[in-house]
């Protein structure tokens, strides 16, 4: 994982999940607007796949394990599609919370993919 690259995606995750937790629980259903946030959250984790397939061609790996950061990867991959997903089918207040809430997981998980590839914990 890039450092930078890294701390961005957490930022946009983040605000990107807060916004939308905010809007669903003060009842706006799910818009244009935090459709596409959590579109952006899935387009990095997307630069992040293609990145981190990049850097183990190259020689890189994850200090504890690169399978398991793979896998933690793909797994952020589908919460965005599958919080979107539920917006589109369920179209409530509650859809705009689920939202925010795949967001904030794919915070944490980030979190999670960068002390597995760079053996630090917090």
């Amino acid at each position: 994982m890039i450092d930078w690259f890294y701390q961005l995606q957490l930022w946009v995750a983040v605000a990107a999940g807060l916004v939308a937790l905010i809007f669903g629980l003060i009842g706006r259903i799910p818009s244009g607007f935090t459709v596409a946030l959590s579109a952006v959250v899935e387009l990095g984790l997307v630069i992040q796949l293609a990145v981190s397939i990049s850097m183990v061609f190259l020689g890189f790996v994850a200090k504890q394990d690169t399978v398991e950061f793979f896998a933690y990867l793909i797994v952020a991959l589908m919460v965005p599609v599958g919080a979107v997903f539920w917006a589109l089918i369920e179209r409530g207040r509650w859809s705009t919370v689920v939202l925010g809430v795949g967001s904030l997981t794919v915070a944490v998980m980030l979190v999670r993919m960068w002390q597995i590839w760079t053996g630090s914990q917090i």
